[in-house]
């Protein structure tokens, strides 16, 4: 690792070291949760091929008004591989049983689920009714609407360091982050680090319409937050509007004008200060 710094390593793992660990039930082994600071709950689910790290610029912040849980979801991260089919509705039984350890008695909470994370957080929040009291999308597809193509190069066994750093920043360019100067080298080593553990394939999800079918048995307070230059929602996002609007008339749903998909790192002081005021919304509600 000569090639990412000692200080954006240390970073991370700073980040981390100021959490709770805690594992959960998962196929064969245990789901992996990290929780920091005290307040009222907010979940946060990260997006396909990725973990936590997805939310490293916003944990810490949020964590002064929540206590911010954000685990790495089956499959992803340091998180056990689960039970074949991966379908959504297994994936977010396993959440669910999970957040029955992590949040006992039925404690209700804020959830915000990012691209893939939003899928099964859909599916999440159905089945858990009223202990979901709001239900922030962050750039999630499954919706069965447009997207625009992403070409996306694969890590291949045996490349070198150097190699799988530049397919890392690759990706992040075509799919994650719409300002190329953004793309920094913390966002390439959590790339780097994220996408070789991913072993539920996610995008296949994200093709589907299975979000939208799950939503209108979802009771919570919707809302969502997109990326102006979202790659796989640009120049849809009226279209993301239009069909939450027609699962709950009158939701917020706001954009953050120039961010890439990976709104919550590019965009991350809008992103927090936004998710920190529905969040806040929601839990006092």
């Amino acid at each position: 690792m000569a090639l990412i710094s000692k200080e954006t390593i240390a970073f991370v793992e700073g980040v981390a070291a100021e959490a709770e660990r805690v594992e959960t039930p998962c196929g064969d082994g245990s789901m992996v949760w990290r929780l920091w600071g005290n307040g009222p709950p907010l979940v946060l689910f990260h997006g396909g091929y990725g973990s936590w790290m997805h939310w490293i610029r916003n944990v810490l912040v949020l964590a002064r008004r929540f206590t911010v849980i954000a685990p790495d979801l089956p499959g992803l991260g340091e998180s056990a591989t689960p039970p074949e089919a991966h379908a959504a509705e297994g994936l977010a039984r396993i959440i669910a049983d999970g957040l029955a350890i992590i949040l006992p008695d039925g404690k209700r909470f804020h959830l915000a689920g990012f691209s893939f994370g939003g899928v099964l957080g859909g599916h999440v929040a159905a089945l858990l009714g009223e202990q979901v009291r709001g239900f922030t999308i962050v750039g999630s597809n499954g919706l069965g609407l447009p997207r625009q193509p992403t070409e996306l190069d694969r890590q291949k066994p045996g490349g070198t360091v150097e190699e799988l750093l530049a397919i890392a920043r690759h990706n992040l360019g075509v799919l994650m982050i719409a300002d190329k100067d953004k793309i920094d080298e913390l966002a390439v080593y959590i790339q780097y680090m994220n996408a070789p553990r991913g072993r539920v394939r996610s995008r296949r999800f994200s093709r589907s319409d299975t979000l939208i079918q799950a939503l209108p048995r979802v009771t919570a307070q919707l809302s969502g937050i997109w990326g102006g230059r979202d790659a796989g929602a640009y120049p849809y996002l009226d279209e993301r509007k239009r069909v939450l609007d027609e699962i709950q008339p009158g939701l917020r749903f706001e954009i953050i004008p120039g961010a890439g998909h990976w709104v919550a790192y590019e965009a991350a002081d809008s992103f927090n200060a936004m998710l920190a005021e529905i969040a806040t919304t929601t839990l006092q509600a």
